[in-house]
């Protein structure tokens, strides 16, 4: 596939926020001409699927400012520099649910926005959970609820959780409680 690839000529770096920011690259292409490129660097993320021994999940509403709206969501978080991601998923589950887990799975990585960013989720089931109280950041509000994994496929068929990371992860959960991964 490398005839596909491009060659980067140049790279700036044009916006620097908090935790995001904005590369603008020229690149050369297969064809040979010149093209600008603008892409978000992300430090990465984890997200995780709370499963209770009763079959039922953790999840989340919070107001996603962006679309100003509040998403129904699998608990989730950015990862701090150097951090690898099954500690940002530990660290998140609490931060946002006061939930800890004794055990922990790797599912997959997915590259939520390919077009214009470089963010990779790591996605985690996590297990044989215990709660205490949540330890949410300063300007950070969430409701944590209780969702029977059926409910949570109805309201992806019908349209009301359409957040990328939360229908992977409910598809993942579906395939894990049938029996068809291992």
């Amino acid at each position: 596939m490398k005839h596909l690839e491009e060659k980067t000529l140049s790279s700036k770096q044009i916006f620097r926020g908090r935790y995001l920011k904005i590369e603008q690259d020229e690149v050369q292409a297969p064809d040979g001409k010149t093209y600008v490129r603008e892409y978000i660097l992300h430090p990465g993320a984890a997200m995780m699927i709370p499963l209770l021994p009763n079959g039922n999940v953790v999840m989340i509403h919070q107001y996603r400012h962006a679309v100003k709206q509040v998403f129904l969501e699998f608990p989730a978080g950015k990862r701090d520099h150097g951090e690898e991601t099954i500690l940002t998923a530990q660290r998140e589950l609490k931060e946002e649910t006061g939930y800890e887990a004794k055990e922990w799975k790797f599912l997959t990585t997915i590259h939520p926005v390919i077009g214009y960013s470089n963010e990779h989720i790591d996605l985690y089931l996590a297990q044989d959970l215990t709660v205490s109280a949540q330890q949410l950041d300063h300007g950070e509000f969430i409701e944590v609820i209780e969702v029977k994994p059926d409910d949570l496929m109805r309201l992806i068929r019908e349209g009301k959780v359409s957040d990328v990371k939360t229908q992977i992860g409910a598809f993942w959960l579906d395939k894990i409680l049938r029996g068809d991964w291992n």
